[in-house]
């Protein structure tokens, strides 16, 4: 923790003010407390890392293993039971849908037929129990803002074979960058005078919700995190049975950048150890060479599997301090900071961590309307056992890209305007602008804009078949 002897006696004034400050929050823990005093004392240390630019190094095929050269799994069901009873699911759940429209958690948005990202999660857990009489539990990460409205949620699985556990990360108090004092203490009591800490804190809020110790007395041994927008997060057996015969305390998997990823962190090796390297970290002379697929070729997917008693040494040693993540935001006018890690970043702290490269379907996130048309097209098909698997019928290996206007940008708006979603197998590119809407079976190929011009309404008819075209009016459908 950071001592006074290394912040100025200013900065240790601002420490012991919000220190007093702090302990009279009764709505937070004092695991709560002193977490984020931790955490603030380690930003005005000023302790950020620097990389030396020429010390990093291209990772081996030994550090960031290709997928196909994993162990390879016994075929034996006995032995998937064995790996299966190891296992533990768990989904982060902290966010909110508001960029898509939502009120409430991102994963009761709804993805295919009918059926929202939780339910699909559920439902692969289930068939994996089913399948092999294992019993693979779900762990679902909440923040303060999605906690209730996921308990009523979760009630819906109660007859599952499933055992289904939420526990919430942690809760800290926004910091008025003014004067360094909590939001709360302000008279903004209500929700907006918090955040959640990013989920880097997905490793002390499993230790301090006392989930951890409960999982290692059943005999558990991996954790399996992902966030829950992402539909190509599934279980993996050959990289959890790599893990075991390795001991393997960590892997984050990555996957090969494409030019829609050039922001993604990335692995490297640095000074013998393998670490995650964030644009945010990147000097800005050496920015557009981060960016480069060339240099660094693959990012990372923010699917991790981490050995459990590896996390409790590492909390219980409070070793997990994962880089600090400043995200400046204004709060009814007031300019406030919030302090984040990202778990991702703990990766050097494990040890044999190492990284597989996945193929791109394991990478599959939900992040806007753009990604929910891909999703609910004919470009995927979801399975019985809750897959959504990828139409062979497309050659490209690559998803079209799609750009929505402002239009689009709810679930609701997108969903109302369109009365079906077109057939896009052939599509490379579209871009939408202005007040259009699209009829029934409409087909859509190679590269497609759509712009109404202001103030008109621009309707695709049912069944137009739109190829490599650009279209202001009825006139060029």
């Amino acid at each position: 923790m950071a001592t006074a002897t290394t912040l100025s006696p200013a900065d240790a004034e601002k420490l012991n003010n919000l220190k007093s400050a702090v302990a009279g929050l009764n709505q937070i823990s004092e695991n709560e407390k002193s977490g984020f005093i931790n955490l603030v004392g380690r930003y005005l240390s000023g302790e950020a890392q620097h990389i030396d630019w020429s010390k990093i190094q291209t990772p081996t095929d030994e550090v960031v293993v290709p997928y196909d050269k994993l162990a390879p799994l016994s075929e034996d069901p006995a032995e998937t039971k064995k790996l299966l009873d190891k296992l533990v699911v768990l989904k982060l759940n902290g966010g909110l849908g508001t960029t898509m429209g939502c009120t409430g958690p991102k994963s009761v948005i709804e993805v295919r037929n009918g059926l929202t990202f939780l339910d699909l999660i559920v439902k692969q857990i289930e068939a994996l129990n089913a399948k092999f009489g294992c019993s693979v539990p779900l762990l679902l990460m909440n923040s303060f803002n999605t906690h209730d409205d996921t308990l009523k949620i979760v009630e819906k699985y109660a007859n599952s074979n499933i055992d289904i556990h939420t526990f919430n990360q942690s809760q800290y108090p926004r910091l008025v960058t003014e004067d360094f004092a909590p939001l709360p203490c302000k008279g903004n009591s209500g929700k907006d005078g918090w955040y959640p800490p990013g989920h880097g804190d997905v490793f002390p809020s499993l230790m301090n919700s006392g989930k951890l110790d409960a999982l290692l007395a059943k005999g558990k041994e991996y954790v399996f995190v992902a966030n829950s927008d992402n539909l190509g997060a599934i279980v993996d057996l050959k990289i959890l049975n790599h893990l075991i015969l390795n001991k393997n305390e960590y892997c984050m998997e990555v996957t090969p950048k494409t030019l829609a990823d050039v922001k993604g962190g990335t692995l490297i090796s640095y000074e013998g150890k393998v670490q995650l390297l964030e644009i945010a970290q990147v000097p800005d002379e050496h920015v557009n060479e981060f960016k480069s697929i060339e240099k660094f070729k693959i990012f990372n997917t923010n699917n991790l599997w981490v050995n459990l008693s590896a996390i409790k040494r590492l909390v219980e040693a409070d070793a997990l301090k994962m880089e600090i993540i400043p995200n400046p935001k204004e709060v009814d006018g007031i300019k406030v900071l919030q302090l984040e890690t990202a778990a991702g970043a703990a990766i050097k702290f494990f040890d044999r961590a190492i990284g597989a490269n996945v193929p791109r379907s394991r990478f599959l996130p939900v992040k806007a309307t753009s990604d929910l048309l891909l999703v609910q097209s004919d470009l995927y098909t979801l399975t019985d056992e809750g897959y959504v698997i990828r139409n062979p019928a497309r050659s490209n290996p690559s998803n079209p890209s799609i750009e929505l206007g402002p239009e689009f940008k709810k679930v609701a708006n997108f969903l109302g305007r369109f009365k079906s979603i077109p057939s896009i197998i052939d599509l490379d590119s579209l871009k939408v602008t202005g007040d259009v809407w699209f009829g029934s079976g409409v087909t859509l190929k190679g590269e497609v804009t759509v712009a109404a011009k202001s103030g008109v309404k621009l309707e695709i008819p049912d069944g137009a078949v739109i190829a490599n075209k650009d279209i202001n009016g009825p006139e060029d459908i």
